[in-house]
């Protein structure tokens, strides 16, 4: 595949040794420098685009995908405030997208089980649960997108809890959350991958369940595995599709 890297940081240059590594071509890269100038016709000559770009550049790549009839990967997050309407027009137009907050296979894995473990401990409402992620000082968004998708587990298993809240700690006073509220506790530290843990809670005991990236190689490796899956398809997918847990 000829493959177009919208963001060229950390992310985007390892994505672009995995693809090269399976075969495949990097044949644009568009990042901060030249994305005001590139246009759909730029696009049109490539097979598929992997987005890690930034929150506020990934609704206008998105776009300039969509008119290029360009199928992307978007692994960006910090911008799903939108996503009824960019599934919207994706699907109206017949366009390809699969998005994630995580392309790595061990967090696909945690994200499964998070969701029969919720369940699980929905009867058993001596415990509180609470979410905690640790991510290096440059990420952008808080709480990260893959927190999300696991607070979101939660909320789907365990009735108890309504909605999710943030508290980014060193910023501000600390959040003491309602009892229906889930809270999901920020850290931002050096520089760490990713650190997930999902926490139990009650008087006689605590139960963790806990996924840590060693770096960003899985999450690389992840975004050009869902390029290749998703290559040929029109739809609108998020990056659980790729995995069949229930065989």
């Amino acid at each position: 595949m000829k493959i177009v890297l919208l963001g060229y940081g950390k992310m985007g240059q390892l994505i672009e040794k995995f693809a090269v590594k399976r075969g495949h071509e990097v044949s644009l890269i568009v990042d901060k420098d030249n994305r005001d100038s590139i246009t759909a016709a730029d696009l049109a000559a490539h097979d598929i685009a992997i987005d890690f770009s930034e929150p506020a550049a990934a609704i206008g790549n998105i776009s300039l995908c969509f008119e290029a009839d360009l199928p992307i990967v978007v692994g960006t997050t910090g911008w799903y405030e939108h996503l009824e309407d960019i599934k919207a027009t994706c699907l109206e137009a017949e366009r390809a997208l699969l998005y994630g907050s995580n392309f790595s296979i061990g967090v696909n894995i945690f994200f499964h089980i998070n969701k029969l473990l919720a369940k699980a401990m929905n009867p058993y409402k001596q415990y509180d649960v609470q979410v905690e992620e640790i991510h290096h000082i440059h990420k952008l968004d808080a709480p990260s997108g893959t927190a999300i998708t696991i607070a979101e587990g939660i909320l789907d298993g365990i009735d108890s809890k309504t909605g999710w809240v943030n508290d980014v700690i060193g910023e501000g006073a600390e959040l003491i959350p309602k009892p229906e509220e889930l809270l999901i506790e920020s850290h931002r530290i050096e520089e760490v991958p990713g650190t997930h843990t999902v926490l139990y809670s009650s008087e006689v005991d605590q139960i963790e369940f806990k996924h840590t990236a060693h770096s960003r190689a899985g999450f690389a490796l992840g975004a050009v595995v869902a390029a290749e899956w998703l290559f040929g398809k029109k739809g609108f997918y998020q990056v659980t599709e790729m995995f069949d847990f229930d065989k």
